[in-house]
């Protein structure tokens, strides 16, 4: 296989590669990241080792097998004590469409609830959907597990491991990956890379801090959605109660495999393709151009060598491109605004043509154009909409609902498409664009402001990375056309674009032990303000509903608009406000707060602090 299979396991080994990243924090960092050193130590599941393994590796927990590679097997019984949970425990890690959770401790008021014995759980539970959805197949089923920079990365990718074994599948490790890598996973066929895998799982919190992690899970049809992992949650708990050593030891017996591949080199190779089509096939399209990435210690520093280098970009000045899951230089997240500052100046410094900076896992990304001018909410999405509309005119791009009423304008008047608002939430944005095409309405871009993006021709996966490689595709391709050579190509794309002066976003959370709850849920309680605010409306005539609207209430009125919904998740109603002054946001905040005053549950201090800044 030329090199591309590294190592192949088998589960009763019990014997884990260790990271080498990891293994050098670790070394580094004091408790309590020490314990993530013996990953098998705490698991539910975890084999006994036979009295000849634990006495030579009780005293030193690690065996150096190579000068390359270092080792770590479980020398400690299974017998260890668990905490009793139930399905309620385990649906409060459902994160919509994801599953998060903490997973080590060292934030206090946030104790352990992705420890290993539940990881194993949900990693068996999702083993035991995918056999019911695949049923009968001529072949075991594979899972091909990876992961991004967390310090509880190595930790869980073992547990994930050992609990899709116990489901009688076999691993396919990709070690340090991307989201989108992971989904890609299962449509690549590549037998010498064990491809298609039947099902991915990506060990990921997005941008969350340090101590949280999670899980995101997909199989060719795409990523999972909330009924699916509800369901997946539901076994895992099941399966938590019932699982014994002898289950695993079955399981063991029936020769599940650990195999670890180079998956990621297909993946960037693919991403290189791309853009050297885009330019008639040209070898380095990107010779002479300097094109800077922050990865924010992420998953995403492969971009620049992997990437750029081979399209003959310079990308000197690229920054924060080491893995590192304490995150020590900025919140890996294309929206914060710290992150953005970073890649700003990392542009100007370095005298770049762009910048690009991804989150966490990378299927997020913004861009800086020569002039730190940035493209991210609103602006990449009109980017990305010009692009797509000069290959696929009149196509409907589908948004989430908080885009601005300027970007409509945007699409619609300035290049001829259809701007198609839609819920928060990427798979939402993804999900719906799908369902146009079914329905005979052409959809080949669906994005948020938040930086997710998909698109048709990519098998309508949410990638980071291939959103910057079709904004990489037309600087390469106007300048193989005379067109331009700079980021100014890019620039001119959203010119006419009218931009807000003011853009807020405060939340008011609901108290879920207030006494006007009465017991009732926090979703029931935020349904009944947004009825009282929407039938408040109805009386303003300086202020119009939106005709279309698919989430929360949107009002348009004194300049700007705003919009006010519940969260997909938390207690919480998000009000965004746009406007062309502060006093115009003032008056759309007042309206809320006249509106919501009675709601006794609500904290409107942010409310409060705007409507009193005037």
């Amino acid at each position: 296989m030329e090199g591309k299979v590294f190592q192949n396991l088998n589960v009763v080994q019990s014997c884990y590669l260790q990271n080498k990243q990891f293994k050098t924090r670790y070394q580094r960092e004091p408790e309590p990241y020490m314990s993530a050193l013996f990953p098998c130590r705490r698991g539910k599941l975890t084999l006994n080792l036979n009295s000849s393994m634990r006495a030579h590796s009780l005293s030193k927990y690690q065996t150096v097998l190579s000068k390359q590679r270092t080792f770590y097997c479980n020398a400690a019984s299974s017998s260890v004590t668990v905490p009793s949970l139930d399905k309620t425990d385990f649906l409060k890690l459902q994160n919509g469409s994801d599953i998060r959770g903490v997973a080590v401790p060292g934030v206090e008021g946030e104790p352990v609830s992705l420890p290993e014995p539940v990881t194993e759980a949900i990693a068996a539970a999702f083993g035991q959907w995918l056999l019911h959805k695949k049923k009968a197949e001529s072949r075991r089923l594979r899972v091909s597990v990876g992961h991004d920079s967390r310090i509880s990365a190595q930790t869980l990718l073992e547990a994930v491991s050992r609990g899709l074994g116990v489901s009688g599948l076999d691993v396919v490790q990709f070690g340090l990956a991307s989201t989108p890598a992971m989904f890609n996973s299962t449509l690549t066929e590549d037998e010498s890379f064990l491809c298609p895998a039947d099902g991915a799982i990506m060990i990921t919190a997005s941008h969350l801090p340090y101590n949280r992690n999670g899980f995101k899970f997909f199989t060719r049809d795409g990523g999972l959605g909330k009924v699916d992992i509800k369901n997946i949650l539901e076994r895992a708990a099941d399966i938590y109660k019932n699982l014994s050593d002898e289950n695993l030891r079955k399981s063991q017996r029936e020769s599940s495999s650990i195999t670890k591949v180079d998956y990621m080199s297909v993946y960037t190779s693919g991403l290189v393709k791309a853009v050297r089509r885009a330019a008639g096939d040209l070898e380095k399209p990107l010779e002479g151009f300097h094109i800077v990435v922050d990865a924010g210690n992420g998953a995403g520093g492969f971009f620049a060598a992997k990437v750029l280098e081979p399209l003959g970009a310079i990308t000197s000045g690229s920054q924060f491109l080491e893995p590192d899951g304490m995150f020590p230089n900025h919140i890996p997240n294309p929206e914060d605004k710290s992150a953005m500052e970073a890649i700003t100046k990392a542009v100007l410094e370095n005298k770049a043509d762009l910048g690009i900076i991804f989150d966490t896992d990378v299927d997020r990304s913004a861009a800086v154009d020569a002039t730190g001018r940035e493209f991210n909410r609103n602006r990449l999405i009109a980017l990305l909409s010009a692009i797509v509309l000069e290959e696929h005119p009149g196509t409907t791009i589908v948004t989430d609902s908080v885009t601005s009423d300027g970007l409509t304008s945007f699409i619609e008047k300035k290049l001829g498409g259809k701007h198609h608002r839609f819920k928060r939430g990427y798979k939402n944005v993804i999900d719906e664009a799908i369902r146009l095409n079914s329905v005979g309405e052409e959809s080949h871009l669906a994005i948020e402001t938040s930086g997710h993006g998909a698109l048709k021709e990519n098998h309508w996966l949410d990638d980071g990375a291939y959103l910057m490689v079709k904004i990489l595709n037309k600087l390469a391709a106007a300048r193989a056309a005379g067109q331009g050579s700079g980021s100014k190509v890019l620039t001119d794309l959203v010119e006419g674009l009218e931009e807000p002066k003011v853009a807020l976003e405060l939340r008011l959370k609901i108290d879920k032990n207030h006494s006007d709850l009465e017991g009732s849920d926090f979703r029931e309680y935020g349904e009944k303000v947004l009825q009282h605010v929407s039938n408040a409306i109805e009386t303003n005539p300086n202020l119009k509903r939106a005709p279309v609207n698919y989430e929360g209430i949107r009002v348009s009125g004194f300049g700007g608009w705003f919009l006010l919904r519940l969260s997909l998740h938390d207690p919480v109603l998000p009000l965004n406000i746009e406007a062309q002054s502060e006093d115009d946001a003032v008056k759309l905040g007042l309206v809320v707060a006249t509106a919501v005053k009675e709601f006794n549950a609500l904290d409107t201090s942010a409310l409060s602090n705007l409507t009193h800044s005037s």
